[in-house]
């Protein structure tokens, strides 16, 4: 059980006069606990040990003057919140506002006018005791934040997970290929150093990157055979219907967007916009290598796997025209230098 004593605010008080100390301690002892020290290096040490809610620091002191404590108790993070009032004789102006610029909150001159005294404190303890109760609930509300960020990450990451399930149940040829766009590309983009940010941007594009093919009849993503140009045509709707789906999503990055352009070609020949150069993401011009080599190294019904030393081949073939150049140096980088391989789940 706590007792009365202890749930008074404790006061240190340092000065290397006596009868300074008892005038201080006779104003304050009804209302706080006070500690006492009589030199500079006595009142650091007990600052560090019991951190009093306020410290009446005198100035003028041998071997280590208020100064001097006051700026070694502001420059230790264990110490820098403890408020410091200044008491000394001095009058000046310039001592003063040294004091304040060193950090003090406040100056009591001698001698003492005991009324001043309880008021000073008074006021600065009670600050200092609503400032505490901010910092609570500023830290109640940062964990709330968090709780509350991380339970939306939680819920974005599942819907992302059972639209791109979705997806890939209709066609049962290409089941895992959004999975393995995303892990080559985020692959990429970690090669060309891009932040953190943009690859988790990446990977959640490269998830969602062929939603848009829930509106494809599944005859045409199924059949065997080369796919008639009437349905090629059909099938080129798919980056429009991702993105009409994903645009209102408040996704942390242009999700959307990349996933629209995924089949844009630096010279304007991709679909659905033609975009050209400058008007493509980068981000899309990354998903952009990545789904042709995990497409070519893959089976399809209407071919057999080509492998990737072609499909690497072929983004070789195209770069500077289709392909962003610096993109292809970054795949070629991934599977000859780091040995890439895609795996079934990212």
């Amino acid at each position: 059980m706590i007792s009365p004593q202890q749930d008074k605010p404790l006061v240190l008080i340092v000065d290397d006069n006596p009868t300074n100390i008892d005038i201080l301690v006779t104003a304050l002892q009804e209302d706080y606990r006070l500690g006492i020290s009589k030199s500079g290096a006595r009142a650091r040490a007990y600052a560090e040990k019991h951190h009093p809610l306020l410290i009446l620091l005198d100035i003028m002191m041998p071997n280590m003057n208020g100064y001097e404590v006051c700026r070694l108790l502001k420059d230790s993070p264990e110490t820098a919140d403890i408020a410091v009032i200044f008491i000394t004789a001095l009058h000046e102006t310039a001592s003063k506002t040294k004091g304040l610029d060193i950090g003090a909150v406040d100056y009591i001159t001698k001698p003492f006018n005991t009324a001043e005294v309880k008021a000073r404190v008074r006021t600065h303890v009670e600050l200092r005791r609503i400032q505490e109760e901010l910092n609570d609930q500023n830290r109640i509300l940062k964990r709330k934040v968090e709780e509350k960020t991380a339970l939306t990450q939680k819920i974005l990451r599942l819907t992302i997970q059972s639209m791109s399930q979705m997806a890939e149940s209709r066609d049962p040829y290409t089941a895992g290929h959004q999975q393995r766009v995303s892990q080559l590309a985020c692959a990429i983009a970690q090669k060309m150093a891009m932040t953190a940010e943009d690859i988790d941007t990446i990977r959640v594009a490269g998830l969602l990157h062929d939603i848009g093919k829930f509106r494809i009849p599944s005859d045409i993503l199924n059949r065997p055979g080369k796919i008639l140009s009437v349905e090629y045509e059909f099938l080129k709707i798919h980056p429009q219907v991702a993105y009409d789906l994903l645009k209102d999503i408040p996704f942390p990055g242009p999700v959307s967007e990349i996933v629209y352009q995924h089949h844009e070609k630096l010279d304007g020949s991709g679909y659905p916009r033609g975009l050209t150069r400058s008007g493509i993401l980068p981000e899309a011009r990354i998903l952009t290598v990545a789904d042709v080599i995990e497409a070519m190294s893959s089976h399809r019904p209407y071919r057999p796997a080509l492998g990737t030393d072609i499909a690497l081949a072929e983004i070789v073939k195209h770069k500077g025209d289709h392909f962003d150049p610096d993109v292809v140096e970054g795949c070629l980088a991934v599977f000859r230098e780091d040995h890439f391989q895609f795996h079934d789940r990212s």
